[in-house]
């Protein structure tokens, strides 16, 4: 099914423009290996790096440091799915059907035929990796992959020479690791069924069985239980191949350790999307307890390890000259999101979304606005830059930088904003457009934020999440209420009107 897709060359592009250091073209020229940790829900005031004085993140704070950290970085959605749709494929995810957030059964979202981000390495001689969490679907169709076999299209139909995946996340069934698109341990004379339909006969549930569970949940989340936790969907077999909760972040973190010890002595690009810190939140024994705030800050100390052992394996293998490393995360942050885990009961002073409105879930920029960083020692110096960028424009500015030519047509919505990654004179992007999870959309420029009116609960009680529906037009002025506190959309109707149009008119792009 690889084969179907139409490559085109490498071919030479302009160089990197006025850009002060003199080696940086001979540095892009000797293909630096990419490393891209992306964060599971980690908000923007989670980090130290970011304000945050009650949750410790050395490792994270130290790059940082070392780097361009961005105050203004988004993902391109507030949910999961689309912002991995998009980081990948180069496409705002409200542009095609399919794309929400997806069940553990779910087919492949993104195509056989589909330039990735992982092709864009793959064309520059790259060998590519996906480790950690997958969340966008396995197989040809929805509810049809024989989970006992050879699980295909999967990611190396799209582009990543190895995988080491969870299906979609710690929260749904199926709770196994994926090698190479097959489940990892399996013993044939137990094999799997999964189902988001209906429960298998004589499989207990957290609903029907709560005196079964070690974690309870606080709203859905009362299906299948695996390892004294129920999940989402319905899960029956394949009990040697289970993972271990306490485990996930130790098991993907060696995973990803080793790939880079195998790939050392060529170019490589590794995806590495961690579980830290969505629910359930289960860090190992070693962290559980350290943050005073339970399981959700024990979880981001556990992240923040994840990064060190990264960033010690590179330096060990003397690639930190050689190596550019981007940490994020895939949206904001959420206390409560489905179990009882004391998340809000010892948040106390910590604001995990730091000075933003709104979380996982919201048109807000706490939806969105999400911690980034970009380190590349001995070819950058390390600053802080306001720009306005997107994890939408890896395609096209990492295609830049490679000297990689991209289809015509795909990655529609990706722009080339390499001199502002790099943080050596780029504006940044004129306009964002961005997605909550009702699909509502809003734009924002820098300074102005339009949110369209749209349907939907202003607050989501499950989660105590402003969303930003609301049925009129939301106008805020980020550069002097980051908040988002004051909706000016009567006192600057032009405002609103360049907004509405020029969404309208992003809109209308084919």
């Amino acid at each position: 099914m690889k084969g179907t897709k139409r490559f085109l060359p490498l071919l030479a592009v302009i160089p990197v423009g006025c850009i002060p250091q003199t080696s940086l073209t001979q540095k892009t020229a000797e293909k630096p290996n990419v490393v891209f940790i992306y964060a599971d829900d980690l908000g923007y005031g989670d980090v130290g790096c970011n304000g945050s004085q009650t949750i410790k993140t050395p490792h994270i704070d130290k790059l940082a440091s070392q780097g361009i950290r961005f105050t203004n970085m988004h993902s391109a959605a507030a949910t999961c799915t689309p912002s991995r749709y998009a980081l990948l494929t180069g496409e705002y995810a409200w542009r095609r059907q399919g794309t929400g957030i997806a069940t553990g059964d779910a087919g492949s979202i993104i195509r056989p035929e589909r330039f990735t981000l992982a092709d864009v390495f793959k064309q520059a001689g790259y060998s590519t990796g996906a480790i950690g969490k997958w969340h966008l679907g396995l197989g040809d169709k929805t509810g049809m992959q024989d989970w006992n076999g050879h699980i295909t299209p999967g990611p190396s139909d799209i582009g990543f020479d190895y995988s080491f995946i969870l299906a979609a996340t710690g929260d749904r069934v199926p709770c196994v690791y994926l090698e190479n698109e097959r489940v990892v341990n399996l013993d044939p004379n137990d094999p799997i069924s999964v189902s988001y339909e209906k429960n298998f006969d004589g499989q207990p549930t957290g609903k029907e069985n709560p005196e079964l569970l070690t974690m309870h949940p606080s709203h859905g989340h009362d299906m299948s239980i695996v390892n004294g936790i129920s999940r989402i969907g319905f899960m029956k077999g394949g009990k040697s191949a289970h993972w271990v909760d306490e485990e996930i972040a130790g098991v993907i973190t060696g995973k990803a350790v080793e790939f880079i010890e195998k790939q050392k002595d060529k170019p490589f690009f590794l995806y590495f999307a961690t579980q830290d810190i969505h629910v359930p939140r289960v860090p190992h024994p070693r962290f559980a307890g350290k943050s005073g705030m339970g399981p959700r800050g024990d979880a981001i100390i556990e992240f923040d390890w994840s990064v060190g052992e990264i960033v010690k394996t590179i330096r060990k293998l003397g690639l930190d000259k050689n190596t550019i490393i981007v940490i994020s995360s895939d949206n904001g942050p959420v206390v409560d999101d489905g179990y009882k885990d004391q998340a809000v009961e010892l948040l106390g002073n910590h604001k995990p979304a730091g000075p933003l409105r709104g979380g996982k879930y919201s048109s807000f920029e706490g939806g969105t606005r999400v911690p980034g960083l970009l380190r590349w020692t001995g070819t950058l110096n390390p600053d802080v830059s306001d720009k306005l960028i997107c994890q939408v424009d890896m395609i096209a500015t990492f295609a830049d930088m490679l000297k990689v030519k991209v289809p015509a047509g795909v990655a529609p919505d990706s722009e080339n904003h390499l001199h502002t990654w790099l943080n050596q004179g780029g504006n940044g992007r004129e306009y964002l457009v961005l997605q909550n999870a009702a699909n509502n959309l809003s734009i924002e420029n820098g300074q102005w934020k339009f949110i369209a009116p749209g349907k939907g609960v202003a607050l989501n009680n499950n989660t105590n999440t402003e969303t930003g529906n609301l049925d009129k037009d939301q106008l805020y002025d980020l550069s002097a209420d980051l908040g988002e506190k004051v909706n000016v959309a009567e006192n600057h109707p032009e405002i609103v009107e360049k907004l509405r149009g020029k969404l309208e008119e992003i809109k209308a792009k084919k």
